[in-house]
C-alpha cells in the first residue's frame, strides 16, 4: 500500500533558527561611563519566540536578560568585543557582536615645592601628566577648593588657570588645597587634589635715626612771596623739626630801617599751619625767625620680630600706624617780604628795596629697617 502526501506550495520545512542583532548608543566611551545595548531587532521565525538574551561584555562579565536591552559600565579601558547570543524556546540560538572602545582617563602628575613662604610664588607643574592613548590634554586649575571664585555657586571646579604650569602667590599661612582637573581629547576626565604648605615669614624690625637737612635762599622785594614744598616724611617717621629763616642785615642799620619777613608752614595732610616773623634780637646780628616742634610722633619699639607676608607690608603698616602719621605728606613753606621799609634815598633812589634770605631746615626722622630671618 502506498501513501501519498500532498505538499503543494511548500519548498521545504521552515527553519526556527533565530537571528541576533545588536546596536549600541555609542562606540566610544570613557571608563566609568554607561553604555546602552539594544537587541530588540533580533528575530526568530514564528511560532518560536526568543526567551533569553546572553550578553558577554568582554571584560569578564556575562549577564542574561529576558528583555532585549541592557546597560553596562566598563571599569577598565581598551577595545572590547561585546557578544550577544539570543536563544528561542526551541533552544536554538544565534550570536553576533559589536566592538566598543573604552577610553582611559588622563594620569595626573603634579610637581610642586614642599612649602613656600607667604608672599612667594609657588610653581605647580603638571607637564608630566599624560594620556595613555597619547591624546592632547586640557588643564583646569582650581586654586582654592573652598572658594567659589567664578560665582557659579559651586566652590569646586573653578577655572582659575588653564596652563600646564600654574603660578600662585599665597598671602596667608597654612595648608592651601586646590584641585587640578585634566581632560583628554576624547572627554576623559581626571581630577586630583593638591595641598601646599605656606609658612609665615619672620622679620626683624629696628628703627634707624637720621638727621636730614634742607636749605633754600633767595631775594624778595617788598610784598613778594615765594613758596616751595617737599616730602621729608616719605618712608620715615618724623620726630622733630627746626627751621630758621635768616635775613641779610642792611649795610648801615642806623641809616636804614630793618627789614622783616614772615615764614609760613602748611601741612595739608595733618591740618597743621603755623607762621613766625623775623625779629632783630641783637643790633649786631641778622634778623631771624624760628619754627620748631618736638615729639611729633611716639618713639616706636625697636629690635623685635614680627610675622608677615612681606617686608613691604610691614613698612607700610608701621608708617601708617594710627596716631603716628604726623608730618607725612607735603610740607609747604612760604616766605613773604612784608616789611621792607624804604631806606634813606641816595640821589632820590632807594638803595635797598628788598632783602636776601636764607632758610635752613633740620629734621630728625626714624627709618624702619626690616630684614627677613631665615627658617
Amino acid at each position: 500500500m502506498i501513501l501519498l502526501v500532498s505538499v503543494s506550495g511548500c519548498t521545504g520545512l521552515s527553519s526556527t533558527t533565530p537571528n541576533a542583532e545588536i546596536i549600541s548608543d555609542a562606540n566610544e566611551i570613557n571608563v566609568g561611563d554607561v553604555i546602552n545595548f539594544d537587541a530588540r531587532d533580533s528575530t526568530t521565525p514564528s511560532p518560536s519566540i526568543i526567551t533569553d538574551y546572553t550578553w558577554d561584555f568582554g571584560d569578564g562579565e556575562i549577564r542574561m536578560t529576558k528583555a532585549g536591552i541592557i546597560s553596562h559600565y566598563f571599569q577598565t579601558s581598551g577595545n572590547f568585543e561585546v557578544q550577544l547570543t539570543v536563544t528561542n524556546d526551541y533552544d536554538e540560538s544565534d550570536s553576533t557582536s559589536i566592538n566598543v572602545f573604552v577610553n582611559s582617563p588622563p594620569s595626573i602628575i603634579i610637581s610642586m615645592p614642599g612649602y613656600v613662604k607667604t608672599g612667594e610664588t609657588a610653581i605647580l607643574d603638571a607637564s608630566s601628566s599624560f594620556d595613555p592613548e597619547g591624546g592632547s590634554l586640557e588643564y583646569i586649575w582650581d586654586f582654592d577648593k573652598t572658594e567659589d571664585s567664578d560665582g557659579d555657586g559651586n566652590a569646586a571646579g573653578d577655572a582659575d588657570a588653564n596652563e600646564v604650569i600654574a603660578e600662585i602667590e599665597f598671602t596667608e599661612p597654612g595648608n592651601h588645597t586646590g584641585i587640578l582637573t585634566v581632560v583628554d581629547d576624547k572627554g576623559g576626565i581626571s581630577s586630583e587634589e593638591w595641598t601646599i604648605m605656606v609658612v609665615s615669614r619672620n622679620y626683624h624690625v629696628s628703627w634707624e635715626e637720621q638727621t636730614i637737612e634742607f636749605s633754600w635762599s633767595g631775594y624778595l622785594e617788598q610784598d613778594e612771596t615765594v613758596s616751595f614744598s617737599h616730602e621729608p616724611g616719605l618712608g620715615a617717621r618724623i620726630m622733630h623739626v627746626n627751621a630758621t629763616l635768616t635775613l641779610a642785615r642792611d649795610i648801615i642799620p642806623i641809616m636804614w630801617p630793618e627789614d622783616n619777613f614772615s615764614l609760613y608752614l602748611d601741612l595739608p595732610m595733618n591740618g597743621w599751619t603755623t607762621f613766625t616773623s623775623t625779629s632783630h634780637d641783637n643790633i649786631t646780628e641778622n634778623a631771624t625767625a624760628y619754627i620748631s616742634r618736638d615729639n611729633m610722633n611716639d618713639v616706636p619699639n625697636s629690635d623685635y620680630t614680627i610675622q608677615s607676608d612681606s617686608s613691604e607690608s610691614i613698612i607700610i603698616n608701621l608708617l601708617s600706624e594710627a596716631g603716628q602719621r604726623f608730618g607725612q605728606g607735603d610740607w609747604i613753606w612760604s616766605i613773604s617780604a612784608d616789611e621792607c621799609d624804604p631806606d634813606l634815598p641816595v640821589d632820590g633812589v632807594d638803595p635797598d628795596t628788598g632783602n636776601d634770605w636764607d632758610l635752613q631746615i633740620e629734621f630728625v626722622i626714624l627709618i624702619p629697617r626690616v630684614s627677613e630671618i631665615g627658617i
